[in-house]
C-alpha cells in the first residue's frame, strides 16, 4: 500500500511539474506609422532638387515603453545609412510618440531612402521608410 502511494505522489509530482511552462516575452515591436493628409508625404514620391517635404511619424507602445527614435538617410542606393538625429523618450513619451520632421532634399538628382526607426526598452526595433526620387 505504502508503494503504491508513493508511486502515485511521484506521478502526480512529475504530471504537475510537467504542465509548467515558463512564460516567454512574445517580443512585439512598437508599432509606427506616417502620418497622412494634408502636407504630410506618406510613401515614396518624386520630388524637385532643393525642395523641402512634411514627413509626421506616429508611434504607440505594444509592449514594453518606448526608449528611442531614429531617423537616418542614404543616398543614391548605399548600403548603410547615416544617422541625421537620434531622440531618447522622456517619460511621458514612453506610451506613445508623435513628430513631424521637415526634409530637405539635395540639390541633386538621385533617391533619397529616409528610415525611421522606433527602438522599444526590451530592443525590439520597428521602421518606416520612405524613398525620394529627386530630380
Amino acid at each position: 500500500m505504502k508503494k503504491i502511494l508513493t508511486i502515485s505522489l511521484l506521478f502526480c509530482l512529475v504530471l504537475l511539474f510537467s504542465k509548467c511552462k515558463k512564460k516567454t516575452d512574445p517580443h512585439i515591436p512598437p508599432g509606427v506609422s506616417f502620418k497622412t493628409g494634408g502636407n504630410y508625404i506618406s510613401g515614396n514620391t518624386s520630388v524637385a532638387a532643393g525642395d523641402s517635404v512634411l514627413v509626421g511619424i506616429s508611434v504607440v507602445k505594444n509592449e514594453d515603453n518606448l526608449k528611442s527614435f531614429n531617423i537616418s538617410y542614404a543616398y543614391d542606393g548605399a548600403s548603410t545609412t547615416i544617422t541625421l538625429s537620434n531622440y531618447l523618450m522622456t517619460p511621458a513619451e514612453y506610451g506613445g510618440y508623435a513628430t513631424d520632421v521637415w526634409i530637405k532634399t539635395r540639390h541633386q538628382a538621385g533617391s533619397e531612402l529616409w528610415v525611421f526607426t522606433i527602438l522599444d526598452r526590451d530592443g525590439n526595433l520597428a521602421q518606416q521608410k520612405l524613398t525620394l526620387t529627386v530630380h
